[in-house]
């Protein structure tokens, strides 16, 4: 199969186009960073640079594909969050539409029901006739990078959901398996599906990082919604922005999101937060 793959050689799809291209099929892989060439190349797929803001682009890099994986990634300089998001949304549905593409597979989150400003339904609605998969992952491991410096530097990790919260984590390589077997797996008309590795609250999650680090007793404390906007603020990130991560994290302390996740509750995937809790402690201690 003649496979496009977005999102350039991130934590999802440089995985995803490993396995494809080690599947037999041929990968184009879109870039905005021509820099990244030789790092494309060296996985074997065809490197494709452009912006995503470039609908021409998009239609002239689908043509001939056969099916094509969508995300969209943060823009930390959109004056608006959710026109960006339903601007790359729109290009994506129009390049589809306009080069014939009969399978998606589009990357979402747990969240995509509350946080209005990263719903699908509207993109994913407009492709009536084409076959649409909507990957809904929990939370991302990686994530928990963000919270390094706040771990060396308070001994704690912070945010307006924590303690017992009950979370669904994934591994970015579990999403890759996903989807690569989604793309390659003929199907028909709309689906949704969760994926998650592991199910742990955030105080289980804080003691097997904490394990890892050398920091056994570390706690994951649940501060306010006003504190948490007001430190993501001062961090650098925009208003906007920092307005749609709070709400989602608090439907995720409100307990909304684990319910409707455990309505459409996945098989597990293979990677835990031991697992991961390597990975973290070779960055923590750089």
């Amino acid at each position: 199969m003649k496979i496009v793959v977005t999102g350039s050689l991130g934590n999802i799809s440089k995985p995803l186009t490993q396995e494809l291209v080690q599947k037999g099929h041929s990968v184009t892989v879109i870039s905005s960073k021509a820099e990244r060439q030789k790092d494309i190349e060296a996985l074997g797929a065809i490197p494709a640079f452009g912006s995503l803001e470039n609908p021409e682009f998009l239609a002239t890099t689908f043509k001939g594909a056969d099916a094509v994986y969508c995300m969209i990634p943060f823009d930390f300089k959109a004056a608006d969050q959710k026109k960006y998001f339903q601007k790359i949304g729109d290009n994506y549905v129009q390049a589809i539409k306009h080069t014939g593409i009969k399978q998606t597979v589009f990357l979402s989150g747990w969240t995509a029901d509350i946080v209005s400003s990263y719903n699908t339904n509207d993109i994913l609605s407009q492709l009536s006739s084409i076959s649409v998969l909507e990957l809904r992952p929990g939370s991302f491991y990686t994530n928990m990078y963000d919270y390094i410096d706040m771990i060396k530097d308070k001994g704690v990790i912070m945010a307006n959901y924590g303690g017992e919260d009950r979370i669904a984590f994934v591994s970015p390589n579990d999403i890759a398996t996903v989807a690569a077997e989604e793309l390659i797996t003929p199907f028909q008309g709309k689906k949704i599906r969760y994926i998650a590795s592991e199910e742990l609250t955030c105080n289980e999650a804080a003691a097997i990082l904490g394990e890892a680090v050398g920091k056994p007793d570390l706690r994951w404390i649940t501060i306010t919604d006003e504190q948490m906007q007001n430190g993501l603020i001062q961090s650098g990130i925009p208003l906007h922005l920092a307005k749609d991560l709070v709400d989602m994290q608090a439907a995720m302390h409100s307990g909304i999101i684990f319910e409707n996740y455990m309505r459409n509750k996945p098989v597990l995937g293979n990677t835990k937060m031991t697992d991961f809790a390597k990975e973290f402690a070779a960055v923590y201690n750089k």
